[in-house]
């Protein structure tokens, strides 16, 4: 028997099948999708993957050396396969993601394994033990307890029953000793969910439109059949009420559901509700828990005893079977696109999987992304409209503030006087505010005054940002850091300004300004450590915290019912960026954050702040409406040949020497332009915006085009012309439809 085998490596030239014997001893063993030790080179041993089981081969092969596990379905390797032709990777880069957590480290005696434990069962009959003590035979107070305790339990985990029955490990050995119980070791489960108290709910009712919905999607999950579905509804308009009743409709079918969230902050909210409807059916996979809390997440997932999975982007990849349902809420979120390789959608593989399973797809928005909608409009994709919020209450009235004339009156401050105003009315009315700044650290940028010099990062050419609580200069895109300047570099002038604003320097402003007030933040320097982003927002909740000042974590899907204020700090902080898509999301992050308000009885404000009161999508984010924005935005698109009227690929020449780089992105343009046969508008290549990151030169060539089967294949056989017989070290990464163009 011979095994085809992919070996776990990045190497392009290792991206395809090599043939090995199965030992005989082995022949029983082996199976498609099993994970496997082959000899390799000189003298090498690889790890590689099973995909195909043959009787002969025609090259001269060697014999596998060992079996590990099998983790790998046929459906697994298919999908791996059409992931690593669509995204340009290789095979193994892809497979690595359908893996158990922890499982693909390359130190073995590092990966997750389940964790074993101690656990104490009685080895002889109750009324035996029993007549023992009552004759004496057995004397010692503490082992009667410990024998007592064992009698109400067929099974103690042993630091449970050394609590239970006030007793010492000792005193238990000493009963093995004698016979009366075994220990066995058993695995146990790291649940990251153990300690959560959430009171059990009902289904709530369904206004009219909501009705509507559930009732044509419901249909499909009893009847099998595919479709995908947009639920466009306004924020508080009760998507997550739909959501929940499908989710119970498939589990009474017998199905199981995936639940895709985009931010880690939103998925203790979202996990509170599913565990107050449905209970501990429901697992959690996402990147701040410890990896055996994902690895023990992912075994219960597989072994069938979680029906509902809530994760973020690589959540899409979790062994559930019987699946009847996939869901993807905030659909227009730049986080399910990867932005590592492999380089993937995790809706367009939503959709893959949906179809391949014959079950719905629902995305879920109150603002949706432009090609999701276009599609929706073209009929594409079912449509759905929630115009009203779900408890009636009204949308939150919206100001805009122009703070050109807030620094012509000499306010230099971060706060203009109405949102000032604003948020004492709301302190004294005991009610809650949220600040939104999209900027963390204490100032974005450091410059001389006297000759211009700009403080950069050593590894990557962009700006450090100051952090005034740690008092150091920071990286965000590699983590470099270092001291801040007291004197300039170049001139050794000490006219060193810090420019710019972050959420820092903003909750240093609020102290100052009321002084009096209890405030939060929340940014990525706030919640490092694990369930911080639940403790930030609990806090936030119960404590009845007066200011909540964040980034855009705190813009999505929560529901605070005494927040009656929001303020965004600097509406325009997104429309400068060099994208064709930052109007859109300009509008999107605004509308999101105005959304937090008023979602109870009391009315609420919205306060928008910036230098561009006549920008397009702020006016359309101060009136929450989504038709006016999209129908301006698709003509736009539309003249100017952009998504969704066609797709554009951005691809990277990466490498160490910045010469190399140029020569490869040159080499890849001159191939691509041949093979390409007008099917592409190639631009020639350019140093990319930010030229160097984490030591690594940057090369770019964009085109644009109609994303097809065709068009992978051109890219592929390019990709592969380029490389052969190359010794340029550099590397070529195919991104289509970046999240960011720089």
């Amino acid at each position: 028997m011979v095994a085809e085998i992919i070996i776990n490596s990045n190497a392009k030239d290792l991206n395809k099948q090599f043939d090995y014997f199965v030992p005989a001893e082995l022949e029983n063993q082996i199976k498609i999708g099993n994970r496997v030790f082959v000899p390799f080179g000189k003298n090498g041993v690889k790890e590689g993957y099973v995909v195909c089981l043959k009787e002969k081969s025609t090259f001269a092969t060697k014999n596998i050396l060992r079996i590990e596990d099998n983790f790998l379905s046929d459906f697994n390797i298919n999908l791996a396969k059409l992931m690593a032709r669509r995204y340009f990777c290789n095979v193994s880069d892809c497979i690595k993601l359908m893996l158990p957590p922890g499982s693909s480290s390359k130190n073995i005696s590092s990966r997750a394994k389940a964790k074993m434990a101690d656990f104490v069962y009685l080895n002889k009959n109750k009324n035996e033990i029993n007549s023992e003590i009552e004759n004496g035979t057995i004397k010692n107070p503490k082992q009667i307890r410990v024998l007592n305790v064992l009698f109400q339990n067929d099974e103690i985990y042993i630091l449970d029953l050394e609590r239970l029955a006030d007793s010492t490990r000792a005193t238990v050995k000493g009963l093995e000793k004698k016979g009366y119980i075994e220990i066995r070791q058993k695995a146990i489960e790291r649940n990251p969910l153990i300690n959560k108290e959430v009171k059990r709910d009902t289904a709530l009712k369904f206004t009219d439109e909501q009705q509507k919905v559930y009732d044509s999607i419901s249909k499909d999950i009893e009847n099998n059949v595919h479709s995908q579905n947009l639920i466009y509804g306004i924020t508080g308009s009760g998507k997550t009420e739909i959501y929940l009743q499908l989710i119970d409709a498939c589990l009474k079918q017998g199905k199981t559901a995936i639940m895709l969230v985009p931010e880690i902050s939103l998925t203790p909210q979202m996990i509170n509700r599913f565990l107050a409807r449905f209970g501990d059916v429901v697992a959690v996979l996402h990147s701040k828990l410890m990896l055996g809390e994902r690895y023990d997440q992912w075994q219960k997932i597989s072994e069938g005893k979680s029906k509902i999975l809530i994760g973020a982007r690589s959540a899409i990849f979790a062994p559930i079977k019987d699946l009847g349902i996939i869901i993807i809420d905030e659909e227009h979120d730049s986080s399910y696109k990867s932005e590592s390789t492999p380089r993937y959608s995790a809706k367009d593989l939503a959709k893959y999987i949906c179809a391949q399973n014959n079950i719905p797809l629902v995305l879920g928005s109150a603002t949706p992304d432009v090609k999701t909608f276009y599609d929706a409009k073209s009929g594409k994709i079912n449509l759905f409209t929630l115009t009203k919020r779900a408890n009636e209450s009204s949308l939150p009235k919206a100001t805009i503030v122009d703070l050109r004339k807030e620094l012509a009156i000499g306010n230099k401050s971060m706060i203009s006087g109405l949102l000032k105003s604003k948020i004492e009315e709301n302190i004294k009315n005991k009610k809650q505010t949220i600040l939104f700044l999209n900027r963390r650290g204490y100032s974005s940028f450091i410059m001389c005054r006297e000759c211009g010099f700009t403080a950069k990062c050593k590894n990557c050419n962009i700006s450090l940002t100051y952090h005034i609580g740690e008092n150091k200069l920071k990286c965000h895109y590699c983590g470099f850091e270092t001291k801040p300047l007291k004197t300039c570099p170049v001139c050794k002038s000490e006219k060193i300004k810090y420019f710019g604003i972050g959420t820092e320097k903003l909750e240093n402003e609020i102290k100052s300004m009321f002084p009096e007030v209890a405030t939060i933040r929340m940014d990525i320097d706030t919640v490092t450590k694990k369930n911080s982003h639940e403790e930030i927002l609990e806090k936030f909740k119960k404590d009845n915290i007066d200011i909540l000042i964040g980034t855009q974590m705190v813009v999505k899907g929560h529901h605070f019912p005494n927040v009656t204020l929001v303020g965004i700090i600097a509406a325009d902080s997104s429309l400068g960026i060099e994208d064709y898509r930052a109007s859109e999301r300009t509008f999107q992050i605004l509308t999101q954050v105005a959304g937090r308000a008023g979602r109870e009885e009391t009315a609420g404000e919205v306060i928008i702040q910036t230098y561009n009161p006549d920008n397009f999508s702020i006016e359309c984010a101060k009136e929450q409406n989504y038709d006016m924005f999209y129908d301006a935005e698709i003509m736009l698109r539309k003249t100017l040949k952009y998504p969704p009227f066609c797709d554009i690929l951005l691809f990277n020449i990466i490498g160490n020497n910045e010469v190399e780089v140029k020569k490869l992105a040159e080499k890849f343009y001159r191939i691509l332009t041949r093979n390409s046969l007008e099917k592409m508008l190639l631009l020639k290549p350019l140093p990319s915006p930010i030229s160097k990151i984490k030591n690594k030169y940057r090369w770019r060539i964009l085109a644009k085009c109609k994303f097809s089967n065709s068009v992978i294949d051109i890219i592929n056989k390019s990709l592969k012309e380029c490389y052969a017989n190359s010794n340029n070290k550099s590397s070529i990464i195919v991104d289509v439809n970046p999240n960011n163009m720089i």
